[in-house]
């Protein structure tokens, strides 16, 4: 039996007074809530968006305390939840994010392809040259890092906040763990990953004008590196120790002791040939080279594996009639 499916749009609103209406007039009637979350906004969104939007779908959540995008979304999902929306689309309030493009995000999970779409700024490369250049870097640096830590390997500008997700995979979500600040995006993925949920990457333009970013690499990097490093082990633990056991189960712990003993033998005996000097001898050289490079064979045979183990199979009910009341 096939149901008629509801589709939210969730915009966190923090200093995007500028923007936000113009946001709004663009999403589509395909879309029955549009929750604006003014959290903490000092420009006092909220209430802007209350006196100049007569919009019979909007909802205005406030939060007393500014607690971040990741909580002003997961407040956006559990409102919807709550209302009975099936799919929940997250755009930003400042204008960067076309809200024409929502069906694109929203088509993938409506077919039963995907669980949770994220955007892709990276995928047009003319549009690339548009970005500014430290953003760029900055945000190529953090996709590395996200695809090591949550294990899609096919994706890409994991920083991209505009999002769509289904409610049967919000329903398994640890809201209580999951990052409220500029780490959320990457975080969710992590999330995503532990439930087995398939993600797809959607094509995307960004619009940079007079907005105001409040994500500074510069300030950040060290965060989402600890923090993408702690996801990381948590993800290798769960996947592949807890969860299952397999050969790159096995290939890993035994690949990362070679190379860090191969290492450590080869530094020690270096630095102690600088000190005598006296040459190591051809056994000494084999004997740290050798694991070298069997660990390190065995590390590309794990990673190997990582990358072809991303979810395919959606984690959600596949329900495809689209309720436009």
């Amino acid at each position: 039996m096939t149901l008629h499916l509801k589709i939210a749009v969730i915009i966190p609103s923090y200093r995007v007074r500028g923007h936000i209406l113009d946001v709004i007039n663009l999403i589509g009637s395909e879309i029955s809530k549009i929750y604006v979350v003014d959290d903490c906004c000092p420009d006092q969104s909220g209430d802007f968006v209350s006196e100049h939007c007569k919009d019979p779908r909007l909802t205005i959540i406030r939060h007393i305390k500014n607690q971040g995008v990741g909580a002003a979304v997961m407040t956006g999902y559990q409102v919807a939840l709550g209302d009975g929306m099936d799919i929940f689309v997250k755009i930003d309030g400042d204008g960067q994010m076309n809200p024409r493009l929502i069906m694109n995000f929203v088509s993938p999970i409506l077919t039963g392809e995907a669980d949770y779409t994220k955007g892709n700024r990276f995928f047009n490369l003319e549009g690339i040259s548009e970005m500014p250049k430290a953003r760029l870097f900055g945000n190529a640096s953090l996709s590395f890092l996200t695809k090591l830590s949550s294990g899609y390997w096919n994706i890409f500008d994991p920083t991209n906040g505009y999002t769509a997700i289904h409610r049967d995979v919000v329903i398994h979500l640890p809201f209580n763990k999951i990052s409220r600040r500029y780490f959320f995006e990457s975080d969710m993925l992590f999330r995503l990953n532990i439930l087995r949920a398939v993600v797809l990457d959607i094509p995307m333009d960004a619009k940079y004008g007079n907005e105001v970013s409040g994500l500074k690499i510069s300030k950040i990097i060290g965060e989402f590196l600890l923090k993408n490093t702690r996801n990381f082990w948590k993800r290798i633990f769960y996947n592949y120790y807890l969860r299952d056991m397999s050969l790159a189960s096995i290939e890993l712990p035994i690949g990362l002791l070679m190379f860090i003993f191969g290492m450590v033998f080869g530094a020690y005996h270096w630095v102690l040939s600088g000190i005598t000097g006296q040459s190591s001898s051809s056994g000494t050289v084999m004997l740290s080279a050798l694991p070298v490079i069997i660990g390190l064979q065995l590390i590309l045979a794990f990673l190997g594996h990582d990358i072809s183990s991303v979810p395919t199979k959606p984690f959600h009910r596949n329900r495809v009639i689209v309720d436009k009341s």
